[in-house]
Order: structure tokens, then C-alpha cells, then sequence
């Protein structure tokens, strides 16, 4: 009888739609991501299967679409607590499926799966809109945010679909440009009203895959090294692989990341919208493409060790790596105003040892860039560690 009538219970509120309240990251968020660690794995493996500048352009295409559906997730699920209904956990849970298939299609999704990349990502973006539009339609003000964002989230897939229609060349790379250009623009035009952020659960989800990027670089390294013999130089090149993707976290997750979440929580409406859109959904693609890149770099160091790298290879290395410096550069002027000097020169040195990189070794070009990562960092804490200690206590600002 008390089964009977908990269950009872549980049916009446079976669709709560909690809109801005607080919480943190779910488990079946965690759970969704995972499909993410495969199709950013992927990635790296359509731009190391085709090393050329073009495939580099491809790369950066793929990721922004992939990223641009997750982007839309993010939002979803600061807006509504997805596992707390049955139905939309399992649009969730399908959604997984299809955008595994992403993931797959992505190293050919200009070639031979273009048709299938982009019918898959169709259906994704548009089971996200769906379950957008069902969960918040009793909530006038998302509601309304969402209808306008409608047009573009439908039109870029269409495209993008479109796209492996059409002929390889022109044709196919101008629509998945304009299929770009459409989902970037689209939020900027729809404006920053009717969002709600919760900026813990925000800022916490999109620290998650920084670090789902950043492992995704040891597993490059890690698959790397194991076709390899572990000779003496194989190793060394491992571990200072690992050296150099434990500072790039360092480096968002000691300070950054506190302070940004400390900053979009001070804020209300527009602002705090428009704060979190540009800061997150717009710069932490290129803090992720720069830590992909990076991830191409590493994994092409340690098969050619002993040689200088190729030149696309040794842009991934050094390119990639000041890419992820000028996201923070511009992540801490959108969040305070404030120039990082000191990140900012040592992205423009990294860029200028581009040219050393094609002709000393691999494994010298990969010394080189951990020893200034690890200077850099060794820098940061010791010439700001009291303010560095009063923010990690709660206590203080960056300036």
C-alpha cells in the first residue's frame, strides 16, 4: 500500500521543470559527455590522417559543429534538471547514440560519411531543440529565448546536411561555412534576454570538458607511445608530454576558473547572459581547439622523435598551444577587463619558435615548450601567490 501510493505520488510530479535553481553537474550529464571524449578523439584523427593546412581548416570545422551541439546542452541543462524526468532522460540517453555516430562519421565528414555526419548531427540538434521546447514551455521568458533561436538552430544542420550533397570543393566548404556562420551569429542577433544562468552549475560544466580536451591529449600521447618502442626517448617525450598538459590545466584551473565563476555570478540578466555566451560558448572553442591542436602535436612528436616536425605538425605543437594562451588573453578581458601580460608574450614567443621547430628535433621542440610552460607557471605562482591565495580563499579579485 505505501509502495502504491509513493508511486503515486512520483506520477503526479513526474515532469518537474526546474528553471534557475541551483545545482550541480548530474551524473547523466557526466554520462553525456562521454560521447564528446570520442568525437574530440576524432577529431584529432581527421587532422592527423590529413596533415595539410586544409585539414587543420576541416578540424577546426568539425569541432565547432560538434562543439556547437554541446553548447546547446550546456544550455539546456542549466535551465532544467534533465534527469529528474524519465522521458527527457531518455531523449537524452538516444541523443547519446546519435551523436556517437557524429563521432564516427567525423574523420570522413567531408568525404566519404559526409551524407552520414550530417544527418546524424541534424537529428541531434534537433532532438535538443524538441526537448528545449517541451521542457520550458510553461516558462514564457526561455520559452521565448528559445523560439528565437529556432531558425538558425535548424538552418545550420540543414546545411550541413546539404553540404555532403553537394560536390566536394566550393560548393561543400562555403555551406558548412555559412552553416558556421549562422549558428555563431544566431544567438548574437536573438539577443541576450530571457536566459537564466546558473553560474556554478555553468561554469563547472564547461571547466568538465576543459578537462575532458585536456585528457583526450593524454590518450593521443598514451595510444602514441604504446605503437612505439619504449626506448629511453619515447618515455622522456611521454612524460614531458603529460608535463605540458598538467600546466595547460594548471593554468585554467588554479585561478582562472574561480575567478570566472566568481565574476558570472556576480552578475544579473542581459549581462550575466550575454557574460556566459561570449565567454563560454564563444572562447572555450578556442581554448578547446588549441588544446586539440596540441593533442595533433603531441601525437606526431612522439612517432617522429628523433626528426624535426612537419610544418603543419609543428604549428599544431607551438600554434596550439598560444591558440589556448590567447583564449585566456581575451577569457580574462571579456571577464575583467584586465590584459594577462605574461601569457600573452609567451603565446607571441611560442608562435615565433614556429620556424625553430622545422629544424631541431621533435623531442627538442617539445623540451623547449614544456620548459616555458613550466616557467610560466612557476612565474604566475610566485609573483602573484598572495593574491593567487586570497582568491582560492574567497578573499580577493584578479586585477
Amino acid at each position: 500500500m505505501v509502495w502504491r501510493q509513493n508511486a503515486h505520488v512520483s506520477d503526479v510530479h513526474r515532469h518537474p521543470r526546474e528553471i534557475g535553481v541551483a545545482h550541480a553537474v548530474t551524473p547523466l550529464e557526466l554520462f553525456f559527455d562521454l560521447v564528446f571524449v570520442f568525437a574530440l578523439t576524432q577529431v584529432t584523427t581527421l587532422m592527423a590522417d590529413d596533415l595539410t593546412w586544409l585539414g587543420l581548416l576541416r578540424g577546426f570545422a568539425v569541432l565547432a559543429a560538434i562543439w556547437w551541439a554541446w553548447v546547446g546542452f550546456s544550455w539546456l541543462t542549466n535551465s532544467i534538471r534533465i534527469d529528474d524526468d524519465v522521458s527527457s532522460r531518455l531523449v537524452m540517453l538516444v541523443t547519446m547514440a546519435i551523436m556517437l555516430v557524429v563521432g564516427l562519421a567525423a574523420p570522413q565528414a567531408f568525404g566519404t560519411y559526409s551524407i552520414l555526419f550530417g544527418a546524424a548531427y541534424l537529428a541531434v540538434r534537433l532532438l535538443h531543440l524538441a526537448l528545449y521546447a517541451v521542457t520550458t514551455r510553461s516558462d514564457p521568458d526561455v520559452f521565448g529565448a528559445v523560439l528565437r533561436l529556432a531558425p538558425g538552430m535548424v538552418a545550420s544542420p540543414l546545411l550541413i546536411l546539404a553540404a555532403g550533397f553537394a560536390p566536394q570543393g566550393g560548393w561543400r566548404a562555403a555551406l558548412w561555412v555559412l552553416a558556421l556562420i549562422i549558428d555563431f551569429v544566431t544567438p548574437v542577433i536573438a539577443g541576450p534576454g530571457g536566459w537564466r544562468i546558473d553560474a556554478p552549475h555553468f561554469t563547472e560544466r564547461h571547466g568538465l570538458i576543459i578537462i575532458i580536451a585536456l585528457g583526450e591529449s593524454v590518450v593521443a600521447l598514451g595510444v602514441s607511445a604504446a605503437g612505439e618502442p619504449l626506448t629511453a626517448q619515447v618515455v622522456a617525450a611521454a612524460v614531458l608530454g603529460v608535463i605540458v598538459v598538467a600546466a595547460m590545466w594548471w593554468l585554467y584551473f588554479d585561478v582562472v576558473a574561480v575567478v570566472a565563476e566568481r565574476r558570472l555570478a556576480s552578475l544579473t540578466g542581459r549581462a550575466q547572459t550575454a557574460m556566459a555566451r561570449d565567454s563560454y560558448s564563444y572562447i572555450h572553442l578556442f581554448m578547446v581547439f588549441g588544446i586539440v591542436l596540441t593533442a595533433l602535436g603531441l601525437k606526431k612528436t612522439l612517432i617522429d622523435i628523433g626528426d624535426p616536425l612537419k610544418a603543419v605538425a609543428d604549428v599544431a605543437l607551438f600554434g596550439g598551444v598560444a591558440l589556448y594562451l590567447l583564449a585566456h588573453v581575451a577569457f580574462r578581458l571579456r571577464n575583467i577587463g584586465t590584459l594577462n601580460v605574461q601569457r600573452l608574450v609567451l603565446a607571441v614567443v611560442l608562435l615565433a619558435l614556429i620556424p625553430v621547430g622545422l629544424v631541431v628535433s621533435a623531442q627538442v621542440s617539445l623540451t623547449i615548450l614544456t620548459a616555458l610552460l613550466v616557467a610560466l607557471v612557476a612565474y604566475e605562482a610566485l609573483r602573484f601567490r598572495g593574491m593567487r591565495h586570497a582568491i582560492r580563499l574567497h578573499e580577493g579579485d584578479l586585477h
